[in-house]
């Protein structure tokens, strides 16, 4: 039998939606607006903090949250790849095989961009917190990796959309909604005694672990980073 299940907890809706907000804006910031790279830096330093929390979520937080629920080896991906277009296919409770390892890669391409921002400069007043301490051929690398990153997270969006669109219209599995209410339509056996939903979102556990993402990025960019040289002059 069907039943709509309390999947996805509150943290993973609000870092899925602060990270789809922090993506336009990071885009916004330098090809729509003017005079907006101070922005740039900050809701990089923001994205930052959304990647180092959805690290320590996918350890700590709620079942379908944890990396351990929904990376899965290769044979089970391709096992799901077989059934992909199977409209009777059982759907997964969480991520699927497949889009987990999309959670992954999108993961490490904003991980990327985030920290080879740090490095960046707008040639004219404002510097990353780490520029200072690269040399000109780490700065080179950096510099290619921010925009090869964001380039790349565009074709995963796509994808993502894509696969969004496929699974509403073909399979008949509403994704986006239960992104913002929780809640999925599973199959759920009762004489089987598992419950699929999740209890609660943790929220108590999620505002330690926010906490802590925010001090590691604090002390990442505020602490860690040296402080440029001046040269002293004599008049």
């Amino acid at each position: 039998m069907k039943k709509n299940a309390l999947i996805w907890d509150i943290p993973t809706r609000l870092f899925h939606w602060l990270l789809v907000g922090s993506i336009v804006a990071q885009y916004a910031t330098v090809n729509w607006l003017d005079n907006a790279v101070q922005w740039h830096f900050y809701i990089g330093y923001f994205t930052l903090f959304l990647v180092v929390f959805r690290l320590l979520w996918g350890v700590v937080g709620t079942h379908y949250a944890k990396f351990t629920q929904f990376v899965k080896g290769p044979k089970l991906v391709m096992n799901y790849l077989k059934s992909l277009f199977d409209k009777h296919a059982t759907p997964t409770a969480g991520h699927n095989p497949l889009g987990g390892w999309f959670v992954i890669v999108m993961l490490i391409l904003v991980a990327i961009q985030a920290i080879s921002g740090l490095f960046m400069t707008d040639d004219i007043f404002l510097d990353g917190p780490y520029r200072a301490l690269a040399t000109e051929e780490v700065l080179s690398v950096m510099s290619s990796l921010h925009h090869i990153a964001f380039d790349a997270l565009l074709y995963v969006i796509a994808l993502h959309i894509g696969a969004v669109i496929f699974y509403t219209t073909f399979k008949k599995q509403k994704l986006a909604p239960a992104m913002v209410h929780g809640k999925k339509e599973v199959f759920h056996n009762e004489a089987d005694g598992k419950h699929i939903s999740i209890e609660h979102s943790k929220l108590i556990r999620a505002l330690i672990v926010a906490l802590i993402a925010a001090f590691v990025v604090y002390l990442a960019i505020e602490v860690y980073p040296p402080v440029p040289q001046v040269d002293d002059f004599y008049y």
